[in-house]
């Protein structure tokens, strides 16, 4: 896995996200209340909702399109919804945000 360091955590208000490209597809990057950071897939399993468009509440986050909620921890669709989007590892170092990339899983696709 290579890291990949893409901005300072105060670039992300608290309860909001941003929406970083990258090798691996549009990524997520969200910051809770409590000021932990989660990287998911940016799009619904639903309708292909922007996740990062969406409204975040605890360690959740609802689409913009349909409502559905994913857990941030886990990437699982909440309540009645079914399906989960992909979870990307994330760590914070002297206030700095890097996601986990497999480069090599990515060339063997």
């Amino acid at each position: 896995m290579n890291w990949f360091d893409i901005g300072a955590i105060d670039d992300i208000p608290l309860r909001g996200a941003r929406c970083v490209a990258t090798p691996q597809g549009r990524i997520g990057v969200f910051r809770t209340a409590g000021d932990t950071i989660y990287a998911i897939e940016d799009h619904c399993p639903h309708r292909g909702g922007p996740l990062s468009e969406g409204i975040v509440h605890g360690a959740s986050v609802t689409c913009p399109l349909h409502n559905w909620v994913f857990s941030l921890e886990t990437g699982q669709a909440q309540g009645p919804d079914e399906g989960s989007v992909k979870t990307i590892p994330v760590k914070v170092v002297n206030g700095r945000i890097s996601l986990g990339l497999d480069l090599a899983a990515m060339a063997a696709e």
